[in-house]
């Protein structure tokens, strides 16, 4: 089953994934990894949550899996680069994972569920493939409950414009809040949801994560399609890309990004 990655892989997106980690991406999942335990990593973009979690569980495997080769060439390089050598690579379709049930004692996607034509058929999947006892974890934000100050307009206009192309493109940006609702649609008993935030506050926070989203809007994927769609034109864009600027300069500015999360054990 294939849609569309709403975000693609230009530089600007990719420099918001790799600022990811076990640390500040999947907290919520690391009590539950021990020494030893095989783990799939569903979706691993640049590799930087895999390769902290392989890190975790070695002399245990990891098991990363993409939908291209290309997305996962972005993966084996970060784990090239560290010298990990307990990671091993695959391209698959999360809908209909190519492994036997059963074969991980954990199975962890971060921000997947946002974006797949199906999701409980997803998490349906990582059940599958998760042995008796295990743990399936997932993480997704919640575009609608994304928050800031000061209030800036065009930021409102950003916030909306990308809601409509994730739908469009088959994906949804509210995914957080429905992830306890997905799991127990997908068979899972026994769900454990929280959340978790990303904030922004700090001058240097605000200046990157500002300018990265400057930068999205008018160069990555999500650009292109709201242009060719005739939801925005290239001068909407820039004016968005400006005011992203201008509220990362503010003195006051703040951003959290919410986040769902969800740990079911399997049956």
């Amino acid at each position: 089953m294939a849609n569309v990655y709403t975000h693609g892989h230009h530089e600007s997106v990719l420099r918001s994934h790799r600022w990811r980690t076990a640390t500040n991406s999947a907290a919520y999942v690391l009590p539950h990894l021990s020494p030893g335990d095989s783990l799939l990593d569903i979706g691993c973009g640049p590799g930087t949550i895999t390769a902290d979690l392989a890190a975790l569980v070695a002399p245990g495997r990891v098991t990363a899996v993409e939908v291209t080769e290309e997305a996962l060439s972005l993966g084996r390089a970060e784990a090239g680069a560290r010298g990990a050598s307990t990671i091993d690579f695959a391209v698959a379709d999360a809908h209909a994972l190519d492994f036997a049930t059963g074969s991980f004692d954990v199975v962890h996607a971060h921000q997947v569920l946002q974006h797949v034509a199906d999701p409980v058929r997803v998490l349906t999947e990582m059940r599958r493939v998760c042995r008796p006892g295990g743990v399936v974890a997932a993480r997704d934000s919640d575009y609608a409950a994304f928050t800031w100050y000061p209030h800036v307009p065009e930021l409102d206009g950003w916030l909306a414009l990308y809601r409509a192309a994730a739908r469009a493109n088959g994906g949804e940006p509210d995914a957080g809040r429905r992830l306890l609702s997905w799991a127990r649609a997908a068979g899972f008993t026994d769900v454990t949801a929280t959340a978790s935030t990303w904030c922004f506050a700090t001058p240097e926070d605000r200046a990157w994560w500002g300018s990265m989203w400057a930068d999205r809007i008018v160069t990555s994927a999500l650009a292109d399609q709201l242009v060719t769609s005739g939801a925005a034109t290239r001068a909407d864009l820039t004016r968005i890309s400006a005011a992203w600027r201008h509220w990362s300069a503010h003195p006051d500015g703040w951003f959290a990004v919410l986040h769902g999360e969800i740990l079911a054990r399997v049956a």
